[in-house]
């Protein structure tokens, strides 16, 4: 039998750095503009609240990340429903006394899945105390018949990356500030990389004025490229699976 037909987005959109409302907004315009297109639409890393937001001051830094059942998640969890779309949506969560760099798998209205990153690179390790963690699990889900995998960013590249190797499609949302010279050699590094974990990879990276990033958008198979965006290009790439 035949596997299901799906055709993933990869949101290439800008977010402003402690903007919850404009992130949110944006999050709603690439869902209109999709709607009835993708079954599966994600974005980048931490794209919630932006990535720069973290100051390595807990007492700080706990109001700015989020519990899953915070106002903004729940907001995205009603869109998935009503756009008939699932969402996988990067961002700084606070469980207990704790943060961490996640992603939220959303669909039905609800959060079905979150991974927590396993690499420490996301914050300064210098700087950041025992209230700044790293996850311990790799996720996996299944979603319209297909499965996937989670990977954030240095997931990848850190010690340990090896454990991310799968059968499955591994969905890859990263923050990067590479220039547009760096990206010339980059794009081959992440897909070299990307082959030895999974045959079909997408990676996802936002654009963002406050450092510079020129986003990057891109479905990685065997090592090569297959499709990507132009980049700082505000769009999303359709990937049919």
């Amino acid at each position: 039998m035949a596997e299901n037909k799906m055709c993933i987005g990869l949101a290439q959109y800008k977010f402003i750095n402690k903007d919850i409302s404009f992130n949110l907004a944006q999050v709603k315009k690439a869902m209109e503009a999709c709607k009835g297109k993708v079954d599966l639409l994600c974005f980048g890393e931490s794209f919630l609240q932006g990535f720069d937001v973290l100051s390595w001051d807990y007492e700080t830094d706990k109001h700015i990340a989020l519990e899953l059942d915070s106002p903004a998640i729940r907001q995205v969890c009603d869109w998935s429903a009503a756009y008939d779309m699932a969402i996988l949506l990067g961002y700084f969560e606070k469980a207990n006394e704790a943060i961490y760099s996640s992603s939220a798998m959303i669909f039905d209205g609800q959060v079905q899945a979150n991974y927590r990153r396993i690499s420490p690179e996301w914050k300064e390790i210098s700087e950041a105390d025992g209230h700044y963690q790293e996850g311990r699990e790799v996720l996996d889900f299944s979603f319209k018949g297909r499965d996937f995998r989670v990977a954030l960013c240095g997931d990848l590249w850190s010690e340990g990356w090896e454990q991310f190797a799968t059968d499955r499609i591994l969905l890859w949302p990263v923050y990067v500030n590479f220039s547009l010279e760096d990206w010339s050699e980059e794009e081959q590094e992440y897909a070299q990389q990307a082959s030895q974990i999974a045959e079909t990879v997408l990676m996802v990276n936002s654009l963002s004025d406050e450092p510079p990033s020129h986003g990057g958008a891109f479905c990685f198979k065997q090592g090569k490229t297959i499709q990507k965006l132009p980049f700082d290009e505000e769009s999303v790439l359709m990937v049919e699976l």
